[in-house]
């Protein structure tokens, strides 16, 4: 398969999970990241859900996908960010 060929089709909505250990200011700062990639995001765009003991947080953060590009930077954002564990 050609790199360049892509199974998602563009503009469209596309989910990113993101978890990091629970901090007040998470989803906050991860929305400031995301933000920076696809600036018509807002909150109501995010779902939250702590983990079973409370010690992680997970965020799943629909953005509005626009190229490979984008989604590849964002990928690397956030996975650079120090409160974040995983993304996927």
């Amino acid at each position: 398969m050609d790199p360049k060929e892509s199974l998602i089709e563009y503009p469209s909505d596309f989910p990113i999970k993101v978890m990091g250990p629970t901090h007040e200011a998470f989803a906050t700062t991860i929305t400031e990241v995301v933000l920076g990639f696809d600036p018509t995001f807002h909150d109501g765009r995010m779902e939250v859900r702590p983990s079973g003991k409370g010690n992680y947080t997970g965020l799943t953060c629909t953005v509005r996908a626009t190229s490979r590009a984008q989604l590849d930077d964002l990928y690397r954002a956030l996975s650079a960010h120090p409160m974040v564990k995983i993304v996927m």
